[in-house]
């Protein structure tokens, strides 16, 4: 794990704090950059995401899609997580918490967006981090490899209709075709685009997509603390004027994110997984696409918008949360170190 890894709370809080900082001191740059669009997307914002996102689709293997039939029951532990359970909860934890528990602290209007950004963290599976958390349970790199590999294929049919379907449930209204085309920009062309990379790399040698990956990575931080001062910048004067926001924010965030690990830990344990199976599948299972979250939020409701700030909240959140479950899940390796069926 490297330094930007390591200390990458660190590094989103100073994001935030360059931010609002900036934002007050220079509102009208932000307002420029804001005004940037195309089709409801922000062409400055959509860079930093690609940036972020494109590393990890070059790190996507589909020709190891063929051994999923090797270990099928940590696979299928994350899937039911990952898209059968975890949106559904989120949503109902996000309806539970801000138009009950906190409905006297939040408008109803900033309600339903810090709805509508859980519920887009909720749907968008597995970031990029998981390799690294794999690394640090010493789980098997191969099969954290399919198991990434199949919930963005799965990903690519399932994100749009599951988001679309609990969005208007918490009745917020999404524009469809928004919704479809932030998938498309997000999801379907780095995916694309992450292909055809390995693909012309694996043709110099294996290695050669290593060294790639491993040359990018560092700017994808930058991408993600890019992203960060900038959402923070656009919302300066709200943060500013109800800093407990934040926390409200998290304190759901942080609940699902330890929920969904110990349902998912419950299931490795039923199943009797390995534990370098069931680690990296409750770890995937447990983490959020976050960059993707972040940009379907900023396409849908705006850059100033509540579900783009609860997205964020939920990139600060991830990281420390993550690395407490890792240290749990070595903790507990003993318990789960099974023999192999």
């Amino acid at each position: 794990m490297g330094i930007f890894e390591r200390f990458l709370t660190v590094w989103v809080a100073l994001g935030i704090a360059a931010g609002v900082a900036l934002g007050l001191i220079m509102p009208a740059a932000f307002e420029s950059i804001a005004a940037l669009e195309y089709a409801q997307v922000n062409l400055v914002v959509a860079v930093f995401i690609w940036v972020m996102i494109y590393p990890m689709m070059i790190q996507i293997d589909w020709a190891a899609v063929k051994d999923v039939r090797k270990k099928p029951q940590g696979l299928m532990l994350t899937l039911v997580v990952n898209w059968l359970i975890k949106p559904f909860t989120m949503a109902a934890l996000g309806v539970l918490f801000f138009r009950y528990l906190f409905a006297d602290w939040v408008d109803p209007q900033s309600a339903s967006e810090y709805i509508a950004g859980m519920i887009l963290l909720g749907v968008a599976p597995c970031t990029a981090m998981v390799f690294v958390w794999s690394q640090l349970v010493k789980g098997d790199a191969n099969y954290t490899l399919v198991q990434v590999s199949i919930n963005d294929l799965i990903m690519v049919v399932a994100f749009a209709p599951i988001a679309a379907f609990l969005l208007g449930v918490t009745n917020v209204t999404v524009p469809w075709e928004t919704l479809v085309l932030s998938t498309v920009l997000y999801v379907v062309l780095p995916l694309a685009a992450g292909m055809a990379t390995r693909h012309a790399l694996q043709r110099r040698s294996n290695q050669a997509v290593a060294n790639f990956v491993a040359r990018l990575k560092p700017w994808s931080i930058v991408g993600l603390i890019a992203t960060v001062v900038l959402l923070f910048g656009f919302q300066a004067g709200t943060i500013v004027e109800k800093p407990a926001v934040i926390g409200l924010i998290a304190i759901p965030l942080i609940l699902q994110t330890y929920g969904i690990f110990f349902i998912a830990w419950w299931g490795a344990k039923l199943l009797k997984l390995p534990h370098d199976v069931a680690g990296p599948a409750c770890l995937i299972g447990t983490s959020n696409f976050f960059e993707l979250a972040v940009a379907v939020a900023i396409s849908l409701f705006g850059l100033n918008s509540g579900a783009a700030l609860a997205t964020v909240v939920g990139v600060l959140v991830e990281v420390p949360v993550m690395l407490s479950l890792v240290a749990i899940v070595n903790a507990w390796r003993p318990s789960v170190s099974t023999p192999r069926a």
